[in-house]
């Protein structure tokens, strides 16, 4: 998962391995292993109401954030970079980083959602400067900036299993009629001209961030349409093609192409421009505990700033134009009433339009249901063909394969090891599946993805040593036809002080870079608004 959450683009043509074992089945006896997610009951208890009143004096603060994924931690992060102290970040949950969280045991650290970030278009600045205040990027030179190449993903990057042969790369290499393979030649060249293209604006036509792309009519009218429905005008109905595309849709959106905006399925090809020295524009940095190694890094930076456990209640702009909050503390049990001078709600739309029905309204958003799986191992896999790779996938499952949270360390070779197993749940609406997803046992869990690791890989027979379950109930906006245009969605994108709203759901798509802008411009808006003066890094 990208964004975030999200993972790079695979081919499968859908098996009914994994698909077949959703529905039931009997299970084999329960491993060791865990089964977490997103603190549901917290969520369904602000749903829900019943909370204490606020008590105590009215604590004041000139900037509440409110949500601690990763746009609200940009947004602290943005502030103490400005020289800015007088704010709090109040998180639903005991851990800061949304679905860039992680895990850890004995052998590694590992990812619990997304777990890569690719290496940054020209046009994201301000993640630029961030990824050198981290060390990350260590040079810049004329050909673009010199990434520390321990940050980068080591070889090899991909493989896909094709015909019970693994092969690098992820799409099929051989086997395929000559006409399919012209489609997918095809469709690449039309990526490509995509890529290129420039607005009437002078933007380009694909951006990322997104906000930074064209708003020329001859783009945004995709939006109109599903992806499905574009591929089918197009000409692009390749068996092979269209399962890869299904895919991709899937990867970053949690979705199916017939649910996904045309413009968003484009996007996710023609708006990667990775600007680097080396060569290096199109690979990704990664790290064994996945996108959490930026969290940690922006809450470190804040760390003195950050109050988890506490659930933001309601949120209100006063007459005299400062935001009023009622905060409720998890530990203590008490709520209490907050002033600040501006509120950053850094949270789902769908929570925002909770706790501040006056501000805003739900709209059409629409989120995705994952589960992710850690799975410790005794040895790495193996099988016929290329070596095991960081991203590794199979035509013949439903499920998004796996990714070797060991590849960039020196444990990679050898085992132990940890593999990060993704599955979004997207045949289903979205309702049915988290249905399915939040009843579901630990051990019917285990079973779906040991059978399906197994399918993969049966050398690991013998190898699992345990399965630790994550579901994510909400993990990530989908972007579906319309929502360039939704008026809820435009209408929070411009907000003013006092309250403000800063969310990778303000652009449609879960990704890591959409989040981090959205922060740094509601915080720099904040910082103009309080008039602290700073550099814009936007």
């Amino acid at each position: 998962m990208k964004v975030d959450a999200s993972r790079r683009a695979v081919l499968a043509g859908g098996s009914a391995a994994v698909g077949a074992s959703l529905l039931g089945g009997c299970s084999r006896p329960a491993m060791a292993g865990t089964l977490g997610g997103a603190d549901w009951q917290r969520g369904h208890r602000l749903r829900d109401g019943a909370f204490p009143a606020p008590e105590g004096p009215v604590e004041h603060i000139d900037v509440v954030i409110a949500g601690g994924g990763v746009a609200g931690l940009a947004a602290g992060w943005r502030l103490a970079e400005a020289g800015f102290g007088d704010f709090a970040v109040f998180e639903l949950e005991d851990h800061t980083g949304g679905n860039a969280r992680s895990g850890r045991n004995a052998v590694s650290a590992y990812p619990l959602g997304a777990h890569y970030l690719p290496v940054p278009n020209r046009e994201a600045k301000a993640l630029r400067h961030m990824l050198r205040g981290f060390g990350m990027i260590v040079d810049d030179t004329a050909d673009g900036p010199v990434y520390d190449p321990y940050q980068l993903c080591a070889d090899l990057e991909e493989r896909l299993l094709w015909r019970g042969e693994w092969q690098e790369g992820l799409f099929p290499q051989t086997g395929l009629p000559p006409a399919q393979q012209a489609q997918r030649r095809a469709f690449e060249r039309r990526m490509a001209d995509y890529r290129g293209a420039v607005g009437a604006d002078g933007r380009p036509a694909f951006a990322v961030p997104s906000p930074l792309s064209s708003t020329d009519p001859r783009f945004t009218a995709l939006d109109r349409h599903n992806f499905a429905e574009w591929l089918d005008a197009e000409g692009f109905t390749a068996p092979a093609l269209r399962a890869y595309l299904r895919y991709c849709c899937r990867d970053d959106y949690g979705a199916e192409p017939e649910h996904v905006s045309a413009w968003a399925g484009i996007h996710y090809f023609a708006a990667r421009r990775g600007w680097a020295a080396n060569g290096d524009g199109d690979r990704e940095l990664t790290w064994p505990e996945g996108n959490d190694r930026l969290a940690g890094l922006m809450a470190a930076r804040i760390r003195g700033n950050l109050r988890p456990a506490r659930s933001v209640l309601r949120v209100a702009a006063t007459t005299d134009g400062l935001a009023e909050l009622d905060v409720f503390d998890h530990a203590t049990g008490r709520s209490r009433h907050l002033r600040a001078k501006v509120a950053i709600l850094a949270m789902p739309h769908f929570v925002a339009a909770r706790v501040a029905p006056t501000l805003c309204a739900s709209g059409g958003f629409s989120y995705a249901p994952w589960v992710v799986a850690n799975v410790t191992l005794s040895r790495p896999p193996a099988g016929k063909g290329v070596s095991l790779a960081w991203d590794n996938v199979s035509t013949a499952s439903d499920a998004l394969g796996y990714v070797v949270a060991t590849h960039q360390t020196a444990s990679a070779a050898a085992g132990p090891t940890v593999l990060t197993w993704y599955m979004p749940l997207s045949r289903e609406t979205p309702e049915e599946a988290r249905k399915i997803m939040m009843t579901r046992s630990l051990e019917r869990w285990q079973d779906i993805v040991r059978d399906d690791l197994l399918a993969m890989n049966p050398d690991l027979d013998g190898a699992i040593e345990s399965i630790d379950v994550w579901r994510w109930g909400h993990a990530m906006i989908r972007p579906t036809p319309g929502f360039l245009s939704d008026p809820e969605r435009l209408a929070a994108r411009a907000a003013r002080p006092p309250v403000l709203f800063a969310h990778s759901d303000l652009s449609g798509l879960s990704l890591f870079e959409e989040a981090h802008h959205h922060g740094v411009t509601a915080a720099e808006t904040a910082l103009a608004h309080l008039g602290h003066a700073f550099q814009s890094i936007a």
